[in-house]
């Protein structure tokens, strides 16, 4: 993968609300049908999302991407176990996550989903390994030893290893964005969501958590992504663009014509003008 150039070396750049074709063999990891959310308020209710219907299969790319306020992050947070939608059936690895319990959608976020964040979110009374074992160390079954090795490999990872007694505020912006990424990964999920990982970064250290983010991929964790740079949103396998909370296809642009199309055209005009 290339991010500061133009090739991405992906399957498909186009966006689509369908997998390719050639990804038919991948079981469904999420299946969204008519998903709503609205935000009630005594002045007005607010609709964040209209009738989203959304599949992403095991193992896939996908990258949300529209303008603010158009619901990206609503339903990453919907994805994520987070938030609730308002209508409308989600299922995650084949199971209704409305049927399930608070408990039951609480070790699922621990265990199965993994989420980076735009502004880290990293608890700053703590140090840096103290961040990443947090979520491991609510894991039944896990001991001391499997939770060190985990924090050690996830910070190796991302190249981080020597800092694992320094606080947040005692690293750069791209260096705790590294860091969020290590606490994603320490606890292997089976999908990775990550809303704007790049939007507090400079292009250095944001082409440098993208290519993390793609290893990632390489690995076959399934990925969605939203972000509002082209250039990372052309990374993943397919884009799916929202407009005022709905999925929007968008129009096909017209074939430009090449230069050699623009003077066969520019002279077929000259030869007719005097017909």
């Amino acid at each position: 993968m290339s991010i500061s150039g133009v090739s991405t070396g992906r399957a498909s750049q186009v966006l689509e609300t369908e997998p390719a074709p050639d990804e038919s063999s991948r079981k469904w990891l999420i299946q969204i049908e008519k998903v709503s959310k609205v935000y009630r308020a005594d002045e007005a209710d607010t609709c964040a999302l209209v009738d989203i219907d959304l599949s992403i299969r095991r193992g896939e790319y996908v990258a949300l991407t529209g303008p603010s306020g158009c619901g990206k992050s609503t339903l990453l947070s919907i994805m994520g176990l987070l938030d609730t939608p308002t209508s409308g059936r989600y299922s995650l690895d084949g199971r209704d996550v409305s049927k399930l319990t608070y408990t039951e959608l609480a070790d699922i976020r621990n265990q199965q989903i993994g989420f980076i964040f735009q502004g880290f979110n990293l608890v700053e009374q703590m140090t840096i390994y103290e961040n990443i074992a947090l979520p491991l160390s609510y894991r039944r079954g896990m001991n001391t030893g499997e939770l060190r090795d985990r924090v050690y490999a996830s910070l190796a990872r991302v190249g981080m290893e020597h800092q694992v007694k320094h606080y947040p505020a005692q690293l750069s912006g791209g260096q705790q964005q590294r860091v969020a990424v290590a606490r994603a990964l320490a606890g292997s999920p089976s999908l990775l969501l990550a809303d704007e990982p790049t939007g507090n970064l400079d292009s250095q250290n944001a082409d440098a958590v993208m290519e993390l983010i793609d290893g990632v991929h390489k690995d076959g964790t399934t990925i969605c992504i939203v972000t509002h740079d082209l250039r990372f949103a052309a990374c993943a396998e397919r884009q799916v663009h929202l407009f005022d909370g709905r999925i929007k296809i968008p129009e096909r642009l017209p074939i430009q014509m090449g230069a050699n199309d623009a003077s066969n055209q520019k002279s077929r005009n000259t030869n007719h003008s005097g017909d």
